[in-house]
Parts: C-alpha cells; structure tokens; sequence
C-alpha cells in the first residue's frame, strides 16, 4: 500500500506596516532622495512572490510614516494591538516594518511590553522599492520565514536583515547607507537567514516579553524621558533645563559616562531633587559601571545599554518606581 505523503501546514503571519524606507519610492534607480512611507502593506507582500511558499499572510497597515516621526504612543498602539491579537490561535507570528533610524528603539520598547511567546520579527530596508536593486523584497520574505519558524518562538523581539538575526535588546543601526546597516557590535548576532532558511546560533539572557514586569494598558501615560550629551564645554544649564521639562534624564557621556567636575555637582544636585539620571555612553560598545553605592550620588549605571534604549527602560520604569535602586535593578536584568 502506497503511503500518503503529508503535506506542511504552512503558518499564519499577520504583517503590520508603519511605513519607512521599505515603503519608500523616488526616482527609478536612485537610492538618495526618495519619499519613505509611499506604499502599503499588501503591495509590498504582493511583489514578492516568494511569500506564497513560506506562509499564509496577512496585512494591516497601522500608520505610514517616516521612521524619525514615530512616536512611543504609537509603538504601545501596536504593543497593545500584538497583546491582545496574539490571542488568536489561528494566528502563528507577526512580522512589523519599520523605517531603520528608530526601529531599535521600537524593538526594544516592544521586547519590554509584549506579552506573546509567538515570534514578533521586526524588518525594513535601507533601499526605497524604487532603487535599483532594492533590499527590502528579501529582508521581507526572510522575516515572514523567521515569524514561521517554530525555533523563533520565545526569544523576544527579533529583526531579520541582510541574511543576519538580531534580538531587540542589542541592536543598533551602525551604518547610514550600507544595506547591512545593523549590528550587535561587540555581541555578535543571533544567527542567519539563508534565503528562507533559519539558523539560531545564539540566544539573548536578558530578560524580556512575558518575563517582562511591565504591564502598559491603552490608557498608561507614559513619562517624559530626555537625552543630554556631554562633550568638551558643555553647559550645565543643559541639565537644567532637560530636569525642569521632563520625568528623568539619559546622559549620553563621554568614555565610561563621564562627564566634567560641574556636571557632576549638577547630577548629584538633581538626584537629591529626585530627579532619576542614567548614565550611559555616546560610544558604541563596553560598559558603563561603578559602585552601586554611588547612585544617589552618580546616578544609575546603564550597563551597557546605549543612550536611546537607556531611554525606552527608563520611561517604562518610572510606570512602576521612582526607586533609583530598583530602577539600577531593572537596568542589571533588561
């Protein structure tokens, strides 16, 4: 008797568009000069016929606009729009797009508030659809792969491009131009994408999606967090002003977060205000430490969060605590 050979069942992805590059046209051939956030969702999934062999798709469009326009109200929209769809058991993942300037900010804040174990890919393009040989058909077709793959499942918020994996917490867009223009730095990444084929090396320890403490409702007001930099000469009043308009500060510092002998009278000053300050870095790798003992003094210590995600824990710490030493702790686990 002959035996039936079965068939696999293919998996449910729901892609949500928020435009970016990757929805971006311009002049034909042209890399520079183009309009981001021109295109919907299903006429980009429509384009790339690969799709149709990988899973069965689905689309929304959530807003469309350039990547430097999203703001963190609308990145808890879709955390909430994820929390609560994931509840459908027909669907398996979700794949996002996204404009690359911010889209590790955006990765990060979803990897905090999530409450899913099913894959969440995040994806975009450095080359508008109009470009001459455009990347965004395979980093979309390779992060509908990933949201497919069962090996995907509770690892946080993952990005797929340029045939490399990330995770949310440890990507930073490196490179204005290049089409592998993200990186883990020092890290390395979680893997790689070989056309629709997946290959975790990887695994990211930090906590993240249901381990996460953070619950965000609709209606959560979210604080105001603001970023300072250090460099030669620069002003104290800039503290100043940064604590008088907002709920905490990130300083972007030179080295180890250091900044000048004024600055650190000032910092110390504004920490007995209350005014929570997290010391961060302006460069791209190492760490950022002292003596936890030194908080109410220095200020918390990011480790080795860079100024912008420092930014995405802050904001969603002070939801829960104004405590410098409980907010140092969620630094030392997220």
């Amino acid at each position: 008797m002959q035996k039936i050979k079965k068939t696999k069942t293919k998996k449910n992805i729901l892609v949500i568009g928020t435009g970016g590059t990757i929805a971006g046209l311009g002049h034909e051939g042209i890399t520079s000069g183009y309009q981001s956030a021109q295109v919907e969702i299903d006429d980009l999934i429509n384009e790339i016929e690969c799709v149709k062999s990988i899973a069965n798709v689905k689309s929304t469009d959530m807003f469309s606009v350039d990547s430097c326009d999203v703001s963190l109200e609308n990145i808890k929209e879709i955390s909430q729009y994820i929390n609560e769809t994931s509840k459908d058991k027909n669907i398996d993942g979700f794949v996002i797009t996204h404009g690359t300037d911010t889209l590790e900010e955006s990765a990060y804040f979803l990897n905090l508030t999530l409450k899913t174990q099913k894959p969440v890919v995040l994806t975009g393009s450095m080359r508008p659809g109009s470009a001459l040989s455009p990347d965004g058909p395979l980093n979309l077709c390779q992060s509908i792969a990933l949201a497919a793959n069962k090996n995907s499942q509770g690892k946080g918020v993952l990005i797929a491009f340029s045939d490399s994996i990330y995770g949310a917490r440890d990507i930073s867009k490196i490179n204005t131009f290049r089409t592998d223009a993200f990186s883990h730095k020092d890290l390395g990444c979680l893997g790689y994408m070989q056309d629709d084929k997946v290959f975790f090396y990887n695994l990211s320890l930090k906590k993240h999606t249901v381990e996460s403490e953070f619950e965000l409702s609709l209606n959560t007001k979210l604080p105001k967090v603001e970023i300072v930099s250090f460099y030669i000469d620069a002003s104290k009043d800039i503290l100043n002003f940064a604590a008088k308009n907002s709920d905490g500060i990130i300083i972007a510092g030179a080295g180890c977060g250091g900044v000048s002998n004024e600055w650190e009278e000032e910092i110390k000053k504004l920490l007995s205000q209350g005014c929570p300050i997290v010391r961060s870095s302006r460069i791209g790798n190492g760490l950022v430490t002292f003596n936890e003992e030194e908080i109410n003094e220095k200020g918390i210590y990011s480790n080795n969060l860079n100024p912008q995600k420092s930014r995405i824990l802050l904001t969603l710490a002070l939801t829960c605590t104004h405590d410098l030493n409980k907010i140092q702790e969620m630094f030392n686990i997220y």
